[in-house]
């Protein structure tokens, strides 16, 4: 599908209900100074002025994809504690359906507690638990994939390896996408990285891409990143498979085009998030009918975007229409 201009594709992508699996958190910032060194140990003593907590993990790519005019849907696990119930007061604050998360008493909600003076972090604590689902939990959290799956426009996998993703979740999700014309997309990690058959697209970045296949990837050596992307869309049997590569740009492969799109010349100050950003991108491009090119263009506009702001945070709509004006990229 064609779009005219950027405010023709935000109206396409305000009609899209994209329904995000994965681990949820809560990301946490203790913004402050230093001045000194600690006397007890070589350690800066940070003089903290600010403290702010906000949805993280699959809960920014929801985020990201509210930004972008659509409705997500998050389907995920969290705790019985008190950081779990900030994340749902949170979801329901800034008008994010909460139907879907399920809390769990033998599970304790993530958080990501960093700590940063100016532009520069400095620290982080993980408070966590990766450990498998239960039979309870993966029976509960199915029902729900496949409740709301029918009034979803495409699917996000977001994968952080925290437990709440696995082989099952993974296999009876693309199945029943696939049976009902649903487009599916991944944002993989390490242990579950060669269990996404069948998806639709698939988006490793080159670090991800190379550890899991085993194999040597140079993104200054086309040729290179093509044979990695060959090999794991055949091993996945995926439509597409995307590679993110950093200041490399991006590469996607559609059956039998390739696309190598360039980054954009950015004011680098934090780069979390922008996977989040770029797999929220493609979603809401593939569900509205944009071309694999449009969409990895698209994509590596918000992920650079993004990467100018300190933490973890959604792209901003605006900032994105005036890039694709810019580039002339519709």
């Amino acid at each position: 599908m064609t779009f005219s201009d950027a405010n023709s594709l935000f109206e396409a992508f305000s009609k899209l209900k994209i329904l995000v699996i994965g681990d949820v958190m809560v990301d946490s910032y203790v913004f402050g100074g230093v001045s000194r060194i600690s006397p007890e140990a070589p350690v800066p003593v940070v003089l903290a002025n600010n403290k702010d907590k906000r949805l993280g993990g699959a809960a920014n790519v929801a985020l990201n994809v509210q930004a972008l005019g659509a409705t997500p849907i998050p389907c995920a696990i969290v705790g019985d504690d008190i950081d779990g119930e900030f994340f749902l007061k949170r979801l329901k604050e800034r008008g994010i359906p909460g139907k879907g998360v399920i809390v769990s008493t033998d599970r304790q909600t993530t958080v990501k507690e960093r700590v940063l003076s100016g532009a520069h972090q400095l620290l982080r604590i993980d408070y966590e638990t990766d450990k498998a689902l239960t039979a309870i939990e993966q029976k509960s959290l199915l029902a729900h994939i496949k409740n709301l799956l029918p009034e979803c426009d495409a699917v996000i996998f977001e994968d952080y390896d925290k437990g709440v993703i696995n082989k099952t979740i993974i296999s009876e999700t693309i199945a029943e996408a696939n049976r009902l014309g649903i487009p599916t997309v991944v944002d993989p990690k390490k242990r579950n990285f060669l269990d996404y058959k069948g998806a639709t697209l698939f988006k490793p970045n080159l670090k991800e891409l190379r550890e899991g296949l085993k194999i040597d990837c140079d993104p200054t050596d086309l040729e290179s990143v093509k044979a990695g992307a060959k090999a794991l869309q055949e091993t996945l049997d995926a439509k597409m498979v995307m590679v993110t590569l950093s200041e490399h740009g991006v590469f996607i492969k559609d059956n039998g085009d390739t696309h190598l799109i360039p980054a954009h010349i950015r004011q680098i100050s934090d780069v979390s998030g922008a996977g989040d950003t770029v797999i929220s991108i493609v979603a809401c491009g593939l569900a509205a009918g944009l071309d694999a090119k449009r969409t990895a263009a698209l994509a590596n506009l918000g992920g650079g975007l993004v990467c100018e702001h300190v933490g973890v945070v959604p792209v901003e709509k605006e900032d994105l229409k005036k890039e694709i004006e810019k580039f002339d990229l519709l």
